[in-house]
């Protein structure tokens, strides 16, 4: 039997990004395993489907992470990305309680 995870590879780096938004590619990788050229790919694709904004700061990106867009599924088209990462990332869940 083949190994499957909850999360996604996207949902992971997602996560990720939102615990530490100044984040390199690199150390990205590094935390959920895969390669660099896969978290470019996947950080290309979070950009292109509204969930963040890359913005370049010299050599390095910032990146902003839009709570407001919603997950596009056809079951969980009524869910915004934010009210996902608030379970998952316990700092955001106290932010929006205050």
């Amino acid at each position: 039997m083949s190994e499957w995870t909850f999360l996604t590879n996207h949902a992971h780096v997602l996560l990720c990004i939102t615990e530490d938004n100044n984040a390199r590619l690199r150390d990205l990788a590094e935390r959920v395993e895969i390669s660099e050229r896969a978290v470019k790919r996947i950080v290309s694709d979070l950009e292109h489907t509204g969930y963040i904004t890359r913005k370049r700061f010299g050599r390095r990106n910032r990146y902003e992470v839009h709570m407001e867009t919603p997950i596009t599924t056809p079951v969980t088209r009524t869910l915004e990305v934010g009210a996902l990462l608030s379970l998952l990332v316990p700092a955001i869940a106290i932010a929006a309680l205050n």
